[in-house]
């Protein structure tokens, strides 16, 4: 009997909802953008935005696969295609529409089921703070996680990208910056064992260690949750210009 209810609660886990509530707390408009994965149910809408101190839910049905992330200095030219300074996903509109960030970009990354996993990515650089909080739910691993400092700062210069006005509004990951293979994860060193944090990773790790600085920074920065709904907040601690 034991055994039969576990499964129940197994299989009721794996096709509940979940709720994502989006805020933005930084002093700029943040234009989020929404993926999923393959295979799964698309989220609606893939693209919205965000006010300083709005913030929007979003509903997902488990099994979900997919990410978050904000875009920044957005703008919508005079003949309607809409673009982004950072976090582009270059579907010309305000929503992504199936596309991803171009990066650098700081993501939020799910995948709910029985349990959910999720963590944030710095793999492809960084361009807001994003603090990912569960909310309810159960799990020896169901805690916050994030990165809530200010990054475009104190980014190497080899790695930072400006605006024209000269202003920091992301940070480059080494392997974006330069494409080479120790940095990306490739070719020779595409296994964890080959493939090794970088001084520039390093960067990342040291501001935000709960954060994924490279591609196999994965096992002390994934957190799992079972039955949680989670809030993802631009710019939590810290305001941005």
């Amino acid at each position: 009997m034991c055994l039969l209810i576990k499964r129940f609660l197994t299989f009721a886990g794996v096709f509940s909802s979940a709720t994502f509530t989006i805020v933005n707390k930084c002093d700029q408009t943040v234009w989020p953008g929404v993926l999923s994965n393959p295979g799964v149910i698309p989220l609606q809408p893939t693209g919205f935005t965000l006010q300083k101190g709005q913030s929007k839910v979003v509903h997902a049905r488990r099994p979900w696969g997919g990410r978050f992330w904000g875009r920044t200095h957005c703008y919508e030219d005079s003949g309607g295609k809409f673009t982004c300074g950072t976090g582009d996903c270059g579907s010309g509109k305000l929503e992504c529409a199936g596309a991803s960030a171009t990066p650098p970009a700081t993501l939020a990354k799910f995948t709910l089921g029985g349990t959910d996993f999720f963590d944030v990515s710095l793999v492809g650089g960084y361009n807001l703070p994003v603090l990912v909080a569960p909310i309810g739910g159960s799990g020896d691993n169901c805690t916050s996680t994030g990165c809530t400092v200010d990054l475009n700062n104190r980014c190497p210069s080899a790695l930072k990208v400006v605006n024209s006005d000269g202003e920091a509004v992301a940070c480059k990951s080494a392997c974006v910056a330069f494409g080479r293979q120790e940095d990306c994860c490739r070719g020779a060193y595409g296994t964890r064992e080959t493939c090794k944090p970088s001084s520039y990773s390093q960067v990342f790790k040291t501001a935000c260690p709960r954060a994924s600085s490279y591609a196999y920074d994965d096992q002390t920065t994934t957190f799992t949750c079972t039955g949680a709904d989670y809030q993802i907040t631009f710019c939590p601690t810290s305001t941005t210009r």
